[in-house]
C-alpha cells in the first residue's frame, strides 16, 4: 500500500507562518452590506467560505476567509492597528 495516499497536509495557522507578512496580507475592505452578509452567513453555516463567496458577487472564497481571519483573530487585529 502506498503511504503517500494516507498522508494529510498540516493546516498552517496564518499567525504561526513565517511567510505571512503585512505586505502580503493587506487588509481587505468590505462594504457594510458585504460585512453584514458575511457575519450572518458565518453564523448560519460556519466557515464554508466558498458558499459565502457565492452570495457576494466578485468575491473569492480566499478573500472572504482572509477578511474573517483579519477581523476576528486577536493577533491580526493588533498588528493591523499597530
Amino acid at each position: 500500500m502506498d503511504n503517500h495516499r494516507h498522508q494529510k497536509q498540516a493546516k498552517i495557522n496564518p499567525l504561526e507562518s513565517e511567510e505571512v507578512s503585512s505586505t502580503r496580507w493587506q487588509f481587505i475592505t468590505m462594504t457594510a452590506q458585504e460585512e453584514d452578509l458575511i457575519h450572518r452567513m458565518h453564523k448560519l453555516i460556519g466557515d464554508r467560505w466558498d458558499l459565502i463567496a457565492g452570495r457576494i458577487p466578485g468575491r473569492k472564497p480566499e478573500e472572504i476567509e482572509r477578511y474573517w481571519i483579519m477581523t476576528h483573530l486577536e493577533g491580526f487585529g493588533k498588528r493591523r492597528r499597530g
